[in-house]
C-alpha cells in the first residue's frame, strides 16, 4: 500500500472524519508546524514559472515522466 501524507486540522477532542475514513491499520500522527518555511525569492520564481508553464498547457503526463526519471544518466 502506497504511503500517502494527509493534513487535517483537529480540535483535540473529537475525532476528524479524515481519520474516520481510513481503513483499519497503524498509522504514524505527527504535528506540524503552522507556519510553513519562507521560500526563497528563486523558490518562489520557480514556482510561479511552473504554474505559468502549466496554465499555457506545457505538462508532461506521469508515463513520459516515470521514463525520463527513470532513464540512465549519462557521464
Amino acid at each position: 500500500m502506497a504511503r500517502r501524507a494527509r493534513i487535517l486540522t483537529w480540535n483535540g477532542k473529537d475525532v476528524p472524519a479524515e481519520l474516520r475514513d481510513l481503513p483499519a491499520g497503524r498509522y504514524v500522527v505527527e504535528a506540524v508546524d503552522e507556519e510553513a518555511p519562507a521560500l526563497s525569492p528563486e523558490e518562489e520564481a520557480g514556482i510561479e514559472a511552473a504554474v505559468e508553464s502549466y496554465r499555457q498547457g506545457r505538462v508532461v503526463d506521469a508515463k513520459r515522466a516515470d521514463a525520463h526519471r527513470n532513464a540512465p544518466t549519462h557521464s
